[in-house]
């Protein structure tokens, strides 16, 4: 899963986690709050496997930055709310919740104690299972500009042969 070297802009990959995995079958866990899409439970379950592969248990010291990136977004969330705006039809309060990628990135960051940036990019393409490359641009940045310690990259997409997550935990380049 780790992106080439050339890809990382010298940033150092601490940990890694991924779904599906070897050996996990089945959707991650469900996640309360969140309805009628699988998106959230698995950016929050993938991000949960990365975070502890590092840390163990919550919570996460030093200030950790989170950053979601999605080409395909949450797709089901958005048919749901088409749906919901048939005719006839009432939308459910969550749906409107749910609907920010950051709803999701800051229920982790409340359950981590994190306490870095918390951004969303949506991405023109994306290779599902990979960090893409921009994200490793994008938390390089924040960490030069002292905005966080860590920078937890998670790259989530939907497809029709399923959904597909990975996250890194990155920190700066060794000193």
């Amino acid at each position: 899963m780790t992106t080439p070297a050339d890809h990382t802009h010298g940033l150092r990959i601490l940990a890694e986690a991924r779904r599906p995995a070897p050996g996990l079958d089945g959707p991650p866990p469900p996640l309360p709050g969140f309805a009628a899409s699988g998106f959230n439970p698995l950016v929050a379950d993938t991000a949960e496997r990365c975070l502890r592969a590092h840390h163990g248990p919550p919570p996460a010291p030093g200030r950790t930055a989170l950053l979601l990136a999605s080409a395909s977004g949450d797709l089901e969330t958005a048919r749901a709310i088409e749906r919901s705006a048939e005719p006839g039809q009432r939308t459910g309060p969550l749906l409107f919740f749910q609907s920010n990628p950051n709803a999701v990135l800051g229920y982790v960051s409340a359950r981590w104690g994190l306490t870095g940036p918390v951004t969303a990019i949506s991405l023109a393409e994306a290779e599902p299972g990979r960090v893409p490359a921009e994200a490793f641009e994008f938390a390089a940045l924040l960490l030069e500009d002292g905005d966080a310690d860590h920078v937890l990259a998670i790259a989530v997409e939907q497809t029709p042969d399923g959904d597909q997550a990975a996250a890194v935990l990155l920190a700066g380049p060794p000193t």
